[in-house]
C-alpha cells in the first residue's frame, strides 16, 4: 500500500512524485514507455517555472538549467506582418529528451519507486485505489493521473474527421546560428513554432532548432508540408537538415479543464490541453503536479479526507491555471478570424507593444 501512486512519468507526473516524496510519502511512479525519448513539444520553459524546475532537479542535473539557451524575445509571423514581443524574464529552451530523463532520475534520487514499461490497465476503488498494470497490481491511498490527454484513463472523445482533426508534429533540424527567439509562423489551418534548442549530447549550441507544429489534418501531415504553408518559413527551412525523425501526436482536443475525477487528481495534459502557441505547456505541467502534491499533504497527515483534498486541488487549479486556458482560447479564436477582421487587430498590436506584452502575461 503506497501513500501515492502517480501514473505517467512526464513533466507533470515527475513533479507530483518528487514533491510527494519530499513530504515523506511513499510514492510509486508508473510509466508505460521508456526514457529518454522525444516528444511533441515546443520545449519552451517559461521563466515563471524555472525556480520550480530547479527545485525539482537532483544536484547532478543542475547544469541542465544553467547551460540552457535563454529565449528573450518572440516573433509572430502572420498575414505578412511580424509582431515582436519581449519574453521578460527570459525563458529557457530545454529538449524534452533531456528534461524528462533528468526529472525521472531526480524522482529516483528522491526515493520514488520508479517503474518504466508498466502500462496501467485499470483503476478501481474510491480510495484506497487498486491499480492493475502489465507488470503487477498495486494499491495506494491517493492517485494522481498524469497519463496525458489521450489514454485509457482519461475521458474518451469522439474521433474527429480530417477537417476538424488537429495533429502535432515535431522535429529537430540543423540551422546555422539561429536567432535566440521563439518564432511563430501562422497560416490558415495551423502554425509552426521554431526556436533554438540544445541537447546534452554535445551538439554545438549554434546549430539545432526545434520545429513544432499544430496543424489540421486536411492541411498537412508532415513537417515539409507544414513548412510550405508559410512563405517565410519555407524560405527559412530550405537549408535545414533533419537531425531527428519526426514525432507526431493526434488528435489534439481542446476542452474544458477537468482537474479532478472520482477522487483522482488530474495533472498536466490529463487535466487539460493548452494550445502550445502560448508556450507554457511544460510550466503548466510542472505547476499542476506540485499543486496536486500540496493538496494531498493534509490528507496524508490524516487531517482531512481524500474528497476534501480533491476539492482543495480543484479550487486551487481553477484559481491559478484555468485563467491561462481561457486566455489561450480567446487568442486562438482571434487568430482564426477572417483576414479582413484580423488585419486591424494586427495593426493595433504592431503599433502597441504594451498590449502584446499584456497578452503574453495573461497566458502565464
Amino acid at each position: 500500500m503506497y501513500d501515492v501512486i502517480v501514473i505517467g512519468g512526464g513533466s507533470a507526473g515527475t513533479s507530483a512524485a518528487i514533491a510527494c516524496a519530499r513530504s515523506g510519502a511513499s510514492v510509486l511512479l508508473l510509466e508505460r514507455g521508456a526514457f529518454p525519448r522525444h516528444k511533441v513539444c515546443g520545449e519552451f520553459v517559461s521563466a515563471e517555472s524555472l525556480d520550480l524546475l530547479r527545485d525539482l532537479l537532483a544536484p547532478q542535473h543542475a547544469t541542465l538549467l544553467s547551460a540552457a539557451i535563454r529565449i528573450p524575445q518572440s516573433r509572430i509571423f502572420l498575414d505578412g506582418r511580424t509582431l515582436h514581443a519581449p519574453v521578460d524574464p527570459a525563458a529557457a529552451s530545454i529538449a524534452r529528451f533531456d528534461l524528462d530523463a533528468a526529472l525521472w532520475e531526480s524522482a529516483q534520487h528522491r526515493g520514488v519507486d520508479c517503474r518504466q514499461q508498466a502500462s496501467v490497465h485499470s483503476v478501481s476503488g474510491p480510495g484506497p485505489f487498486s491499480i492493475k498494470t502489465s507488470v503487477e497490481d498495486f494499491e495506494s491511498r491517493a492517485l494522481i493521473n498524469a497519463s496525458g490527454r489521450w489514454s485509457n484513463l482519461t475521458p474518451a472523445f469522439p474521433e474527429p474527421d480530417s477537417k476538424s482533426k488537429w495533429i502535432g508534429l515535431k522535429g529537430h533540424f540543423a540551422e546555422p546560428l539561429p536567432p535566440a527567439s521563439v518564432d511563430l509562423y501562422f497560416f490558415d489551418g495551423g502554425y509552426c513554432g521554431v526556436q533554438p534548442v540544445d541537447l546534452a549530447e554535445g551538439i554545438k549550441r549554434s546549430g539545432r532548432v526545434n520545429a513544432c507544429a499544430v496543424v489540421r489534418a486536411d492541411v498537412a501531415t508532415t513537417l515539409p508540408e507544414v513548412f510550405r504553408c508559410h512563405p517565410q518559413l519555407q524560405e527559412r527551412s530550405r537549408a535545414w537538415k533533419a537531425l531527428t525523425d519526426t514525432v507526431t501526436t493526434s488528435p489534439l482536443v481542446f476542452r474544458e479543464p477537468q482537474p479532478e475525477r472520482d477522487g483522482i487528481l488530474m495533472v498536466g495534459d490529463a487535466a487539460a490541453f493548452v494550445d502550445p502557441f502560448v508556450g507554457d505547456g511544460i510550466s503548466l505541467a510542472l505547476r499542476s503536479g506540485r499543486m496536486a502534491s500540496d493538496s494531498l499533504l493534509l490528507f496524508l497527515a490524516g487531517i482531512i479526507s481524500l474528497p476534501e483534498a480533491a476539492r482543495d486541488y480543484r479550487a486551487t487549479y481553477e484559481q491559478r491555471l484555468v485563467p491561462v486556458f481561457r486566455a489561450s482560447s480567446k487568442i486562438r479564436r482571434m487568430l482564426r478570424l477572417p483576414q479582413t477582421v484580423r488585419t486591424p487587430i494586427l495593426r493595433l498590436l504592431e503599433n502597441s507593444p504594451a498590449i502584446t506584452r499584456y497578452m503574453v502575461r495573461k497566458t502565464r
